[in-house]
């Protein structure tokens, strides 16, 4: 009796053996294929491949390109439910809270945007990014100074974090602080001299303190920072009208209109929601851009 007991009693652990293997095996492949499809772009197969991996077996790499896959397939709320499991498998994990704050900020959730980074600062208070998506958090709420707190603390931590800079001197302008406003913008154009949002906000400041030939001017170099810069045109134009260059005012306003139309066809074509898919390949040249699960 115990004779056969262990003849068939080996068999099922054999059996059971082979089956563990064929999972493991299959995981494998569903895994690697996933990670080839997700680099060469063939995102709907890189989901399949990751879904399917996952119900066989977890895993926090499989999520971690899961999560990336989604956001390339523009299902932000597939992402950040796969980032939310990451999260509470790694909740130390700073990078994972900060690509969080990112993805709830592209689905405007600004409540959810503003917990990850007071979760990212509970592990990294003295992260300048954290504070930067921060401020945009409390922006995107309503919450103007308190943006602009997160904002100088950014820029404390991190002297040229330029972007929390520009986005400080843009909340100063619409809040009416011009002098503050300038100071940023000032500090930007001394070491970005030609990038377009500076000069768009140099631009109007100088207009709103109504010098019209220093804001045109402005506006100019934004133009010639960006040729397609339609906003330029628009508040351009008019400044041209109010020094008496009708001429002027009127090619911006034909080439405004221009740039409203070529717009307009490219919105009907279906090209607009390739928005979100071209902030997530700048934000993910890598598979795993932020080493999530190369750190424990």
């Amino acid at each position: 009796m115990n004779f056969l007991k262990a003849i068939f009693g080996n068999k099922e652990e054999n059996e059971i053996e082979k089956s563990e293997e064929e999972a493991k095996k299959n995981f494998d492949i569903l895994k690697y294929d996933g990670i080839r499809a997700l680099k060469t772009h063939q995102v709907e197969y890189a989901i399949k491949c990751f879904s399917h991996a996952l119900e066989l077996q977890e895993d926090l790499e499989i999520r971690d390109y899961y999560s990336q896959a989604l956001m390339n397939n523009n299902d932000l709320t597939g992402a950040y439910e796969q980032l939310q499991k990451l999260a509470e498998a790694k909740p130390r994990q700073v990078e994972i809270w900060i690509r969080m704050a990112e993805v709830a900020n592209m689905m405007d959730n600004y409540g959810a945007m503003a917990d990850a980074c007071e979760k990212a600062l509970m592990t990294d208070a003295e992260n300048s990014q954290v504070y930067l998506l921060y401020g945009k958090a409390c922006l995107g709420q309503g919450d103007q100074p308190n943006a602009i707190a997160m904002l100088t603390k950014a820029v404390m931590l991190k002297d040229d974090l330029y972007d929390a800079y520009l986005l400080r001197g843009q909340t100063y302008f619409e809040e009416g602080d011009i002098e503050a406003a300038d100071e940023d913008a000032l500090l930007l154009l001394k070491h970005l001299p030609d990038q377009e949002e500076t000069l768009l906000l140099k631009a109007r400041i100088e207009k709103a303190r109504e010098n019209a030939n220093q804001a045109i001017e402005y506006f100019t170099k934004a133009i010639d920072a960006n040729p397609f810069c339609l906003v330029a045109f628009e508040e351009r134009g008019p400044l041209r009208q109010l020094l008496g260059d009708s001429v002027g005012a009127d090619e911006d306003a034909k080439t405004a209109q221009e740039l409203r139309d070529q717009l307009n066809s490219v919105s009907k074509q279906g090209y607009g929601g390739q928005d979100i898919t071209q902030k997530v390949l700048q934000a993910y040249k890598d598979v795993d851009a932020y080493g999530i699960m190369g750190n424990s």
